[in-house]
């Protein structure tokens, strides 16, 4: 039977793959109850005591703000553990699964980011996660790198969906970043697509791909998509205004890619079919929220 170790079990993404790896084999989870992310060796062990054929990692600093005045442990979280994690599947000869970022990118193209562009983060969280691609390629054959973007779901805080409907909520106008464009990802469809490659993960698929939801929208776009969607399911909101704002009006500690749109032509070729479309992923995230809210 094959044995699956998942790191960051109970993150937003980590949630959702419990869900669709189990079909797979046996999944061993482990979350921050049993591992000190900030101690990167103390991974090896686990990962030796489970015997592992594939591992997926899925644990992340994702603080992108906090990751300026915390750059050591975001280097430690993403990149140092990343290595011990590569470097222990290639000690077992298991597959590594790492779930990488559109941050590693610096948002000047005009057109999707392809796998081989040059990487260029703006900031410490980018760098931190440049970082864990590199020791992943280097310490692990056999290896699938899946950068993704804009990512929310059901599970986990912080995510943009839910804190719009908080806000949403509270308030009657909201001001939201319309010159930073990409594509929301939905947790799920991720997670779906995850425990589709897993099997198809050998010497000949190893390498980098992106994936993300079909289609491109800005931040304020992808607001006015929620608010829409959300009334139509029957939320509670206030908010009557949305006024779109620039980047430049909404400083944050940390510079964001204003283009980061990932091509998806590799992992639809290999999955046999694109990913869906955002606005859709969103309505069924939104009626799962529904349910576990009531």
């Amino acid at each position: 039977m094959t044995r699956i170790l998942l790191t960051g079990a109970n993150g937003q993404v980590g949630e959702e793959l419990q869900q669709t790896l189990a079909p797979l084999g046996e999944v061993i989870s482990v979350d921050r109850t049993s591992w000190d992310m900030a101690d990167p060796d103390a991974i090896r062990p686990i990962v030796q005591n489970s015997q592992p054929s594939l591992i997926v990692n899925a644990a992340a600093y994702t603080a992108v703000d906090k990751a300026e005045s915390e750059l050591d442990l975001a280097h430690l979280i993403n990149g140092k553990a990343a290595q011990a994690l590569a470097e222990e599947a290639e000690k077992l000869g298991a597959g590594l699964i790492h779930i990488s970022t559109d941050y590693v990118f610096d948002g000047k193209n005009s057109s999707p980011y392809l796998e081989i562009d040059p990487t260029n983060p703006l900031g410490a969280y980018g760098q931190s996660k440049l970082m864990g691609e590199e020791a992943v390629r280097d310490a692990c054959q056999k290896h699938m790198i899946i950068r993704t973007a804009w990512v929310y779901g059901v599970y986990g805080k912080g995510n943009f969906v839910k804190t719009m409907l908080r806000v949403g909520g509270q308030r009657d106008e909201l001001r939201v970043v319309t010159d930073q464009i990409g594509a929301p990802t939905w947790a799920k469809d991720l997670a779906l697509a995850i425990a589709q490659l897993a099997p198809q993960l050998n010497a000949d698929t190893a390498g980098t791909y992106h994936y993300t939801n079909s289609g491109v929208c800005s931040w304020y776009d992808f607001a006015i998509a929620i608010f829409e969607e959300a009334k139509a399911l029957g939320f509670p909101l206030q908010v009557q205004r949305v006024v779109p704002i620039t980047t430049e009006e909404y400083p944050t500690p940390a510079r964001r890619p204003a283009f980061s749109v990932l091509s998806l032509k590799k992992i639809s070729s290999l999955l046999g079919e694109h990913p869906p479309y955002w606005r859709q992923s969103l309505r069924k995230m939104l009626v799962e929220l529904q349910g576990v809210s009531n």
